[in-house]
């Protein structure tokens, strides 16, 4: 890549573990120029490209001319957004406006492990789930080369992150309607890693779709354990009812309604063991392992030091 060439990356700086915000840093970190496309200046992005280097480009995923312009010189691009209503249309406009792109080397779309369980007649109830599977199709119809990242839920999702610190500061516990299900959460920074990786280099990337889990794939038993390890106190999974857990937990986070559905499917879903997977793909692209539950807890004490303060006392007496 020369070294005048961006990559766009979009879902900057992010809301859910922030990927695209990784993205960035982790692209500067290898010296290759970069171009954040924000919806607009604020604190966050105005520090991240004070931060990285980056160059900042406000602009609206739904809009064409916007994304043209943002497109401008660039041959690579790592294409996400929030979970919202107009998630398909931004997609169209990104593959309508990279096809037109001579020489496009990738676009690195960032999908949901779902989308592999799913067929046109076999949807799952979330808007947003069917939305993702429909751009990918999207996607490979247009022609522009892409690669798919599915990953499963991230650990920076409030089941994992605010709903879990907030239950274990209060009493030891990690209230959740999954029952005996497994799952594998990922950190963001290893979905992060996995699509800088192929921005760096998109030679093998091309038409792949790569699946992204965590190192276990284990019930809620065996991950309160994990909690319990890295915050040195005791951690009790507690099974909830379902509708119990709407009404005490999902509603307090005031989530707009496509979102609050959205992530009310996700809880079934869990819970029918749907996010029971385990797969090898963020090793192989990187060369390392993708971070366990106990590791992310410890690297984050600005969402769990609550959670762990019991314990701080106890340890300095």
């Amino acid at each position: 890549m020369q070294n005048n060439t961006p990559i766009l990356v979009t879902g900057v700086p992010g809301n859910v573990g922030s990927v695209g915000g990784s993205v960035v840093k982790l692209l500067r970190e290898r010296n290759l120029p970069v171009r954040a496309l924000v919806l607009r200046l604020d604190k966050r992005s105005q520090a991240l490209s004070e931060e990285t280097g980056a160059e900042l480009v406000v602009a609206d995923l739904t809009n064409g001319a916007d994304v043209v312009r943002a497109l401008r010189g660039c041959k690579r691009m790592y294409f996400g957004m929030s979970v919202s209503p107009p998630y398909l249309q931004a997609t169209a406009i990104a593959a309508a406006a990279t096809k037109e792109i001579a020489d496009f080397e990738i676009l690195v779309n960032i999908s949901q492990m779902t989308v592999s369980q799913m067929t046109l007649t076999e949807m799952t109830e979330s808007p947003q789930q069917q939305q993702h599977w429909l751009c990918e199709q999207v996607l490979n119809w247009s022609g522009v080369p892409v690669a798919h990242v599915r990953p499963t839920v991230f650990m920076e999702h409030p089941f994992f992150s605010s709903m879990a610190a907030s239950s274990i500061a209060k009493d030891g516990t990690i209230r959740l309607p999954f029952g005996s299900a497994r799952t594998s959460p990922i950190s963001a920074s290893d979905v992060a890693r996995v699509v800088s990786t192929i921005l760096e280099d998109p030679t093998d990337h091309r038409a792949k779709v790569y699946e992204l889990t965590g190192p276990q794939s284990e019930d809620m038993n065996e991950i309160a354990k994990e909690y319990a390890i890295a915050l040195n106190r005791p951690v009790k999974y507690v099974d909830t009812s379902y509708d119990k857990w709407l009404k005490e937990k999902l509603l307090l986070l005031n989530l707009p309604q496509y979102v609050y559905h959205h992530v009310s499917i996700m809880a079934k879903l869990i819970a029918e063991n749907r996010y029971d997977r385990l797969t090898s793909d963020v090793q192989k692209l990187t060369g390392k392992p993708s971070m366990s539950i106990r590791e992310y807890v410890i690297a984050h004490p600005e969402v769990f030091s609550t959670a762990a303060v019991t314990s701080q006392i106890t340890d300095e007496h």
